[in-house]
């Protein structure tokens, strides 16, 4: 508290409320009337003093006595005070706020705990509750439960050797680059950079794995280097067989960049959230053209599809959800660090309210992005125990106690009612040991005296760094006790340099060194980092530390072993006094290099301890523990030879290819899943090899541009032909060779034309010869939920628009997506005189079900695709759902009956529950509805829609936009090919639609009333997180538009996201 500069002027007004009562560690009654009238100084400052703790302000005090001496500070105390006691006021109630959040969560929790065991009427057999009670029992014995989890699941080995595994990474936010990483540049590129890269590396070490993809956003800004600009970086090349012979030309491990949201700027993580649809749809683009490529080098001619796509930390888990969701192929997660704890942290320090915290973070956002990543995850890896029971357990998403009940049923093959909860895994973080030299501590002392001899033999003898640290210190020679962390306030550095400023002992014995991130003007750091910093420079200069304490201004990542060597040359010790720490990397990083440990006890380093045995745990808000702990390792020199070579035996726990060979296993045990679509008909070559012209010719496929060259806009530059005015005589060959191909496919185009016209049916689909596809997304409904007549008028405008030009019209598909059912669908489109084959595809019901109108159908009916169909059933249990939802909707807060909705028949399906709205007042958002249902361990997809009177319930893997990617991923017609017409609103589904590589063109005035107000409780993340503020993807047009204009602009955004 001491730290805090109001709290000089609040222990100065404490002088007039009785300043001998803190001397004597007790409250003085104030007398509030003195002559007569009320003071409110003395008050206030009474009302403050009775609610905190008085331990830390004593010394301070003693100095205002000395200074407290004019009359003008009376003024200022009065202020001042008025402030303390507001603030005071104001954090006791944001925890009274959070008190009741927490109960009222906790509340809801065990309702749905009950309400499943109501709904699971297969009560479990003795033997399972057994199994159940044994499964809670070993959570006390970490090993033994690692132990038994495992002994079902058959290690990876080299075994696997003959599969070729495609392996899909995803860390978003940061600079992300193979070599010469920017650790600690700022808070976004830190240890998860790190962590993802040699994680990339070494997965493409693994016998059975062909090729590593890392993908991240492609920054190219003048702030920045370079190399962030770069669309792919080789990180390594892949095993090799038996014979020596590498495996192939796409083998090895890769950074592929995609770029998403402003192509010359460096945002900050919380700024990404917008743009997150835009890189999934750049990153589909990307993966269904090296599926294919492997698929021609290893797959035998069918796509290699990802074996696992694997998101880290929230805005990589929302994308990797999508993407397994579009693809079908299996998600794991790992947070890193979670938005809910963070949140309980930020909200404990009573500084800032939700509102304000949620600005600052974008904290709802990223909450939302790993409840929706825990809805699609078939794995969460995590570092602890405790990050599963302390941090998984805050979301609504995850429950302990109902995961242990599921998965024993599931087991046995008990029927859980469509429930599901993620399989977590503690899986620690891996560590290359290959550069590690392990001397011996005789070898250790001789060395000791090298670096600061001058008669060096070769100048690589001693590392730079070294002189960096010693220049410091008056006496290199001492023991080195060794911090390493950004200087954030959550690291607790200023703890640790009070303890040892402090500790006379201490002092004498050892020296302290302090990295601290790089940093050239403290002015240009963030607040809290600058705050950190300061404050260390005046406890240095406080306790007159100089010649003690080392704090280089800068390092390489390349440093960081020679620094570890040096403090074990030493025989110093490591420290990590962090307040949490998640895992705790570097502990592992100093043990394999021979340092014993000091750490929190509070997070990873607890398990890093059990596994280790090399160190001690201390409460990291007890100076004196922290103290007395690190004079313990240094002084007592056969605990530290003891907990040195504990450190040795067992680091080998942590090593890359142990955590590899886990975390294959893990994955392995994952339900498989990937398209099941035949893509070997004589048909669909040829689809492909037109699909591939398109794209050649296509300046605006984003696949071509990442695949091929990722910087070339132009055919002629990716092709690698000069450009004007270089070669006279090669441009002129290459106008012959483009004006051959469009006269072919003119030819082409002629005779499709005609056989559309024909109306002839096929087995597949037109959309497959598109390269353009117009997806009409209107919501225009009255008030009773009918659409509106001039949704009609609308359609047919827009075919007159594409109609204007010939060869656009050749090109172009459309496509109707919408919350109606099919039979509605088709009579409301008759009604209007439009035929239904002018659409290639209908997206119904809110987008469980696709149609193709032309194809081939079954009684003059038209089919749904079934692969659509088999793609979307993924955690789809209607029947939990059904029952769930009436108990729900129809019973409010108090037990009563509520009446709010009523099954519709008409517009339900196999995979889409319908309701009637009977009182929109009366319904619960989508928001409050979507985490009830998570608490029940039920997935789906549910929103408002028609003008808020129905509502719809669908698969977790089916919306109206992920059936656009699906569209993509079956036919080939890439979704930067697709323009979106929407209105200013509609259902809650409509936001998912503005964002992505599409083009979104948005009508005004025609939709009057959408479903959007029930879409979001108060408190919740905003529209703004979701929909891109400023984009050359999204253009405005009047309602009442003609034909002309909406042609105009359809080709003015069709040049958009170049």
């Amino acid at each position: 508290m001491a730290g805090n500069e109001w709290i000089n002027g609040y222990l100065e007004a404490i002088l007039d409320s009785g300043a001998s009562a803190i001397e004597e560690n007790k409250p003085t009654p104030v007398n509030l009337r003195e002559r007569g009238h009320f003071n409110p100084t003395k008050y206030f400052v009474e009302e403050v003093v009775t609610g905190v703790d008085e331990t830390d302000l004593h010394r301070t005090w003693i100095k205002v006595v000395a200074t407290r001496n004019t009359k003008e500070r009376s003024s200022r105390l009065e202020n001042m005070c008025w402030r303390i006691w507001h603030l005071t006021r104001k954090k006791k109630q944001l925890e009274w706020e959070d008190l009741q959040r927490l109960a009222t969560w906790r509340w809801e929790r065990e309702q749905g705990r009950k309400d499943v065991t109501e709904d699971m009427s297969e009560d479990l057999s003795e033997g399972e509750k057994g199994d159940a009670l044994g499964e809670a029992i070993s959570l006390d014995s970490p090993r033994k439960k690692f132990q038994r989890n495992v002994s079902n699941l058959e290690v990876w080995s080299d075994n696997n050797k003959e599969k070729k595994l495609y392996i899909v990474l995803i860390s978003l936010h940061g600079l992300v680059r193979g070599g010469n990483m920017e650790l600690g540049r700022d808070s976004d590129t830190g240890g998860q950079i790190k962590y993802v890269v040699e994680l990339s590396r070494a997965l493409a070490k693994m016998p059975g794995v062909y090729r590593v993809d890392l993908f991240t956003r492609q920054v190219s800004s003048p702030e920045v280097d370079w190399s962030y600009g770069e669309p792919t970086e080789m990180l390594s090349t892949g095993p090799e067989d038996a014979d020596g012979a590498d495996l192939g030309e796409s083998s090895g491990a890769y950074i592929v960049r995609i770029p998403f949201g402003p192509r010359d700027k460096y945002l900050r993580k919380e700024l990404l959230w917008p743009h997150i649809q835009e890189f999934v749809d750049g990153a589909l683009a990307h993966i269904l053209n090296m599926s294919k490529a492997l698929g021609e080098q290893v797959g035998g001619g069918q796509p290699v599809w990802p074996y696992v796509i694997h998101g880290h930390y929230a805005d990589a888990g929302d994308s990797a959800a999508l993407l397994s969701g579009a693809l079908n192929v299996p998600m794991v997660l790992t947070g890193h660090s979670l938005g809910r704890n963070k949140l309980e942290q930020l909200l404990k320090q009573g500084r800032q309210s939700k509102e304000d915290i949620n600005s600052m973070y974008r904290i709802m956002r990223r909450i939302e992005a790993e409840e929706l990543s825990l809805d699609a995850a078939e794995l969460v890896i995590t570092s602890t125990k405790q990050e599963i029971e302390e941090q998984w357990g805050l979301y609504d998403g995850f429950d302990v106690k109902l995961e242990k009940v599921l998965r024993a049923r599931a087991r046995r093959g008990v029927n859980c009612h469509g429930r599901y909860m993620p399989r977590m895994a503690v899986i620690p973080p891996g560590m290359d040991f290959s550069n590690v030299i392990q001397e011996d501590i005789a070898e250790a002392d001789g060395d000791l005296g090298t670096p600061t001899t001058n008669d060096v033999a070769s100048p690589k003898a001693v590392p730079a760094i070294y002189s960096d640290i010693m220049h410091f210190l008056t006496n290199p020679h001492k023991p080195m006790i060794l911090a390493l962390s950004r200087p954030d306030p959550k690291k607790n550095l200023t703890t640790l340099v009070k303890a040892f400023g402090e500790c006379r002992p201490l002092r004498e014995l050892a020296n302290l060194t302090l990295i601290m991130g790089n940093r050239d003007d403290i002015d240009e750091m963030s607040t809290g980092n600058a705050s950190v910093l300061m404050t260390v420079l005046k406890l240095v200069d406080k306790y007159d530390l100089y010649g003690q304490v080392a704090f280089p201004k800068h390092h390489k990542q390349s440093d960081v072993p020679e620094i570890y060597h040096l403090a074990a040359k030493t025989k110093g010790v490591f420290i990590n006094p962090a307040f949490i720490e998640p895992f705790g990397l570097t502990l592992i990083e100093a043990a394999a290099h021979g340092l014993p440990m000091v750490a929190t006890k509070n997070g990873g380093p607890v398990d890093i301890n059990r596994a280790l045995n090399n160190g001690l745990l201390v409460d990291p808000h007890d100076q004196q523990a922290i103290a007395d702990a690190l004079l313990k390792l240094v002084s007592e020199k056969k605990l530290w030879e003891e907990c040195r070579r504990n450190g040795w035996k067992n680091i080998h726990l942590f090593s890359w290819p142990e955590h590899c060979r886990t975390y294959l296993t893990r994955v392995a045990a994952c339900r498989m899943r990937h398209p099941q679509w035949q893509t070997d008909t004589p048909a669909d070559e040829q689809a492909a090899e037109e699909s591939f012209n398109d794209s050649l010719k296509d300046v605006q496929d984003m696949s071509l541009r990442l695949s091929v060259d990722g910087e070339k806009n132009s055919l002629n530059e990716s092709l690698g032909l000069g450009t004007a005015g270089d070669d006279p005589e090669l441009q002129d060959q290459v106008k012959r060779v483009l004006s051959k191909m469009k006269r072919q496919e003119s030819v082409a185009q002629d005779s499709e034309g005609d056989q559309t016209a024909q109306n002839v049916p096929s087995k597949y689909p037109m959309l497959r010869r598109r390269r353009k596809l117009i997806v009409i997304a209107l919501d225009c409904y009255g008030s009773d939920g009918a659409p509106e007549k001039k949704m009609i008028q609308i359609v047919q405008e827009i075919f007159k628009a594409i109609k204007l030009d010939p060869q656009i019209a050749r090109l172009s598909g459309f496509a109707l997506s919408t919350a109606m059912p099919m039979l509605e669908l088709t009579e409301f489109l008759k009604s209007g005189n439009i035929k239904v084959n002018d659409f290639d595809a209908l997206i119904c019901s809110s987008g469980s079900e696709v149609y193709y109108p032309g194809t081939h159908t079954e009684e003059g009916k038209l089919c749904p695709d079934p692969d659509y169909v088999s793609h979307i059933d993924y955690r789809w249990g209607s029947d939990g759902l059904k029952k769930t939802i009436w108990k729900l909707m129809n019973t409010s807060e108090g037990g009563e009956r509520n009446s709010a909705i009523q099954e519709d028949v008409k517009s339900s399906n196999s995979h889409c529950l319908s309701y009637l709205i009977k009182d929109p007042s009366k319904v619960k958002k989508v928001d409050d509805m979507r985490q009830k249902l998570r608490m029940r361990g039920l997935r789906c997809h549910l929103m408002y829609c028609r003008n808020s009177t129905r509502m719809q319930v669908i698969p977790l893997l089916a919306s109206r936009s992920q059936a656009l990617r699906y569209l993509f991923v079956r036919w080939r017609l890439n979704v930067a090919n697709m323009y979106v017409i929407l209105g200013e609103t509609g259902d809650t589904d409509y936001e998912e639609l503005i964002a992505g590589t599409h083009k979104t063109l948005i009508m005004k005035g025609v939709v009057e009333k959408g479903s959007e107000e029930l879409l979001r409780t108060a408190g919740s993340y905003l529209r703004d997180d979701i929909v891109p503020g400023d984009t050359p993807l999204i253009a405005y047009i009047s309602g009442q538009a003609t034909a002309k204009e909406i042609a105009n602009t359809l080709r003015q955004i069709s040049g958009a996201g170049m």
